[in-house]
């Protein structure tokens, strides 16, 4: 059940900072983060707020300059009107008014009424897990300078798998046939743009990979807690178990014999996994996963160079409309149409 109500944190240790900064927990999505995201809440101090909040990637986009305020106004209105505004439960008057007084940007925003749902919690720090979030790392650090980066990556097969079941990522119209291939393109852009720009900030930037939470959760977490300086006790955060720690969140079965690690060797097809390797195959090896189809002879496919550096370049390019144009601004709303 969704809510807002905390989890408390026994023997709270004096706080630093660090301690109480804000935890970005990002990455492309059916990567992990909801399993991350649910985990730092099970730990105890953290806002419990289970959605994603679309603060930076479509609430800024759509509504523009928030020092104006009837940008403001606009924003609060459409923010009130959806389940945003309800699993958050605060109170409009006090709230707006600090919005009023506070809110110039998409991260005022974001942390303003973070901090609202802190105080009515009586917890000190939140989190945030909006996995497009990711393509937006030098505007979070420049509206929230203390925000801590966490990027979950996964298996790009294990991950496309799960978004096409979804249907996640929508492949131009001559391309309906390679739907597994365009999604581990956008797997590939997005967790390469995510980890050029982390690599700016390296303080406040780590990565982890989902197989070493789900394979060696007491070791994982013992870093990542180091890296956010909170205590993320495993055996604690299996008791208090918030959504997907207990339920997982799964586009397959969960089952007496689920494993959501290498489902993708029973699944991808053979030929399909052969063109989806030679396409990202050098990405796979450098984070670390070993190829099986290495050597198919598809590696310097004329057909597929040009297929990558299109999706590549139609990527960037609608990251950048979303951004900067009225035409960006109306494919936001129709994103904000599924918040």
């Amino acid at each position: 059940m969704q809510g807002t109500e905390s989890v408390a944190m026994p023997d709270q240790p004096a706080t630093t900072e660090r301690s109480k900064a804000p935890v970005f927990v990002l990455g492309c999505g059916r990567s992990g983060t909801t399993l991350l995201y649910h985990m730092l809440l099970s730990s105890g101090n953290f806002v419990l707020y289970r959605t994603e909040s679309n603060a930076i990637n479509l609430l800024e986009p759509r509504f523009g300059d928030l020092s104006i305020a009837w940008n403001r106004r606009r924003l609060m209105k459409a923010w009130y009107n959806s389940r945003l505004y309800t699993l958050s439960g605060l109170e409009k008057e006090p709230l707006e008014a600090r919005l009023n007084a506070e809110c110039r940007n998409g991260g005022d925003f974001l942390r303003i009424i973070m901090e609202e749902m802190g105080k009515q919690q009586g917890v000190e720090r939140w989190a945030e897990c909006t996995p497009e979030h990711l393509l937006h790392l030098p505007r979070i650090k420049e509206t929230i300078p203390n925000a801590l980066i966490i990027h979950i990556i996964r298996d790009a097969r294990d991950v496309t798998l799960s978004m096409d079941k979804g249907f996640w990522i929508r492949p131009l119209p001559w391309d309906m046939e390679n739907r597994l291939q365009v999604t581990g393109l956008y797997w590939e852009w997005i967790v390469q743009k995510g980890r050029r720009d982390g690599a700016k900030m390296p303080a406040d930037y780590t990565e982890v990979h989902f197989e070493e939470l789900v394979q060696h959760p007491h070791e994982t977490l013992k870093r990542l807690g180091q890296f956010i300086d909170h205590d993320l006790d495993y055996d604690r955060i299996q008791k208090v178990g918030i959504g997907s720690v207990t339920n997982p969140n799964t586009s397959f079965d969960s089952g007496a014999n689920f494993n959501p690690v290498g489902r993708w060797k029973d699944k991808f097809p053979p030929d399909e996994l052969k063109k989806f390797e030679a396409l990202i195959g050098p990405t796979l090896e450098e984070l670390g996963y070993p190829l099986t189809t290495k050597g198919s002879g598809l590696e310097d496919s004329a057909e597929l160079k040009r297929m990558r550096s299109m999706y590549r370049k139609y990527f960037d390019s609608k990251l950048w409309l979303k951004a900067n144009t009225p035409l960006g601004r109306l494919l936001v709303t129709r994103d904000l149409e599924w918040v």
